[in-house]
């Protein structure tokens, strides 16, 4: 197996924007939004290249203090986006999500990163940051989902605790799926880009096993703990 990555000049990259043009004038046409795929595709552009920046000093240096403060962060800003759905009401749900999401996505990293990987040290940003990105946008999903399908079934009528339940069954959807179809229709992508680095199939499939769990229980954890926190206030507005 090769340690190497096919590099991707810049004019080849720029060949794979022409699928989000597709992308964008099909959605254009039939929704008549101009804006969103565009002002979409943009921000992709600017924060990855922007992060790739950032984190190559961020290897670099590797402090602690660093790397905590984008962790925070992440927690910060995926609880905003999470509650993009909900605009009207983000004020009031701002905090709930941020609890949430730190109680299921902290509580799966420390697991991960003391528990599994054990790394040396417990900060090094190589691993730590890209495993907590994939923590925080999985659990980030999945908690818009839950939300926007929770206060969807209450406006219309629904009992408290079945909006509930079939809200965490809807944000827990995706997942669920990627599960089923994990080695049969798909190879995710920290799977694939390890085998594309050279790893070994076997290694980057124990792996990915070690991403599906922490992503599973950092969206289960963090979409339960939205779900209670509103339904907790519920009930109390209602005594």
């Amino acid at each position: 197996m090769t340690n190497s990555v096919y590099d991707i000049p810049l004019p080849h990259l720029a060949a794979s924007l022409v699928l989000i043009l597709a992308v964008g004038v099909i959605y254009a046409r039939w929704s008549g939004d101009f804006k969103t795929v565009g002002y979409a595709t943009l921000r992709m552009l600017v924060q990855l290249l922007g992060i790739g920046f950032v984190l190559v000093y961020v290897f670099s240096t590797n402090r602690p203090e660093i790397v905590m403060l984008i962790l925070a962060m992440m927690l910060v800003a995926s609880s905003w986006i999470s509650l993009r759905p909900l605009k009207k009401l983000r004020t009031q749900l701002y905090g709930k999500v941020i609890a949430s999401l730190a109680l299921g996505c902290f509580l799966s990293l420390f697991l991960v990163i003391f528990g599994v990987i054990r790394l040396k040290p417990w900060h090094e940003p190589r691993y730590l940051i890209p495993i907590a990105s994939m923590i925080f946008s999985n659990a980030m999903n999945t908690v818009s989902l839950a939300a926007e399908r929770f206060h969807s079934e209450r406006e219309r009528g629904v009992e408290l605790l079945k909006a509930r339940s079939i809200a965490f069954q809807t944000g827990l959807l995706p997942l669920i799926n990627s599960f089923l179809a994990v080695g049969v229709v798909s190879l995710p992508g920290m799977m694939t880009g390890q085998i594309l680095a050279g790893v070994s199939p076997l290694l980057a499939a124990r792996y990915q096993i070690l991403v599906m769990s922490m992503l599973l229980g950092a969206s289960g954890i963090s979409a339960a703990a939205y779900l209670w926190l509103v339904a907790r206030e519920e009930k109390r507005a209602k005594k």
